[in-house]
């Protein structure tokens, strides 16, 4: 019996290994209701998460194509079978689901009529959170306890990957959060200075119109260069808050074109070293470039550099990026730096988030070097 179980429980750990490698929760549920129907051998499977008002946050299915999807209208609600398994801890498996006594006797017109039936709840520390619903056993006339104890086994392992999924776009939005708020000081450090200049430079221009024509040309002849300056600081905050578009340019288009609009607009020469032959990891790759980012922001702001190099490339089976420059540098241990600079505390964030080593080193007039090593290049 073991060894013919072995291939079966093979199955259930690749799976549970391919969903634990999905970050988003749609994707993750998709591939547990997928995965779902093939072991139980199922016709169709669908795994709904409840909310707090009777209904489903998510109800996602397999076996059913997107126009039958489409017709068939809103989420299910939480009544009949599908809510009777979200009220028990306990599995349920029948011959004919229609003598379940909460079958309410008909289907929504053009939904395939059900038979076989097997709910499997999803239950984590706070409770039911939602069910596996298979339905229509392939090659059998009914669900097996072999069919019982695989879903289980997949459930127990689902509750965990939809809580860290769950985990993860919180901590992503959050990430968001705090990304605005940094180009809310940047915009009011940077873009409210350029103006006040500018505007001190057009009163005083006014108040020597008179008494000092030349001194009065002189601060006129600084407006045009105190609002480029100032548009090309609101251009460059403007292109950070624009989300990249990673599926479309790769991590390495995506970069190269950052690189190129802040060497553009801030005027700065930076060399870049691009291996485009990186293969892409969504997962992964948001963060990195993000991390690009913030350091090449703390560069133009910070550094006063003439040259400044990234690098993204393959070592040794890892991913690394490099943002280095000749600046004037810092201390990266001073005290109350990262209040000053709150691009390095994200930084560390984001590396942590995905496992990566993050190096800054940096020596006062000597230059600073952001190193990131993360995962399997």
């Amino acid at each position: 019996m073991a060894e013919s179980l072995n291939p079966t429980l093979k199955a259930v750990s690749d799976a549970v290994l391919a969903v634990a490698s999905e970050l988003s929760v749609e994707d993750v549920l998709q591939r547990l209701v997928d995965t779902a129907r093939e072991l139980a051998g199922a016709r169709y499977a669908a795994l709904g998460l409840s909310d707090v008002e009777g209904g489903f946050r998510r109800f996602l299915t397999s076996g059913m194509s997107e126009e039958l999807i489409t017709s068939l209208g809103e989420l299910p609600r939480q009544h009949g079978v599908l809510g009777a398994i979200l009220e028990s801890t306990e599995s349920y498996r029948t011959h004919d689901m229609h003598d379940h006594p909460r079958f309410r006797g008909w289907w929504p017109e053009g939904h395939p009529d059900m038979r076989t039936f097997l709910g499997v709840p999803i239950t984590s520390p706070a409770g039911v959170i939602g069910g596996f619903y298979l339905t229509e056993k392939i090659d059998a006339p009914d669900f097996t306890d072999e069919d019982v104890a695989l879903i289980e086994l997949l459930a127990a392992h689902a509750a965990i990957a939809i809580t860290n999924a769950r985990l993860y776009e919180q901590s992503r939005e959050l990430s968001i959060v705090a990304e605005r708020n940094r180009l809310a000081l940047d915009l009011h450090d940077s873009v409210s200075q350029k103006l006040f200049g500018l505007l001190l430079s057009a009163q005083a221009a006014e108040m020597l119109l008179e008494r000092d024509p030349a001194e009065a040309h002189v601060q006129v002849s600084k407006l045009p260069g105190l609002a480029r300056e100032a548009l090309d600081e609101m251009r460059a905050l403007i292109f950070e808050l624009r989300p990249p578009d990673l599926e479309r340019d790769g991590l390495c288009g995506a970069l190269r074109k950052h690189v190129e609009v802040v060497s553009r607009i801030r005027q700065h020469d930076i060399e870049l070293e691009i291996d485009d032959e990186l293969p892409p990891h969504l997962g992964r790759d948001q963060d990195v470039l993000r991390i690009a980012q913030e350091a090449l922001q703390n560069v133009v702001k910070h550094a006063c550099a003439e040259h400044v190099r990234v690098a993204l490339h393959a070592e040794d089976g890892q991913l690394v990026l490099e943002v280095e420059d000749d600046g004037g540098g810092f201390e990266p241990e001073t005290p109350g730096i990262r209040s000053r600079r709150l691009g390095l505390t994200s930084m560390e964030e984001r590396a942590r988030r995905i496992g990566a080593t993050l190096q800054i080193r940096s020596t006062p007039g000597a230059g600073t070097c952001v190193r990131l090593e993360v995962g399997d290049a």
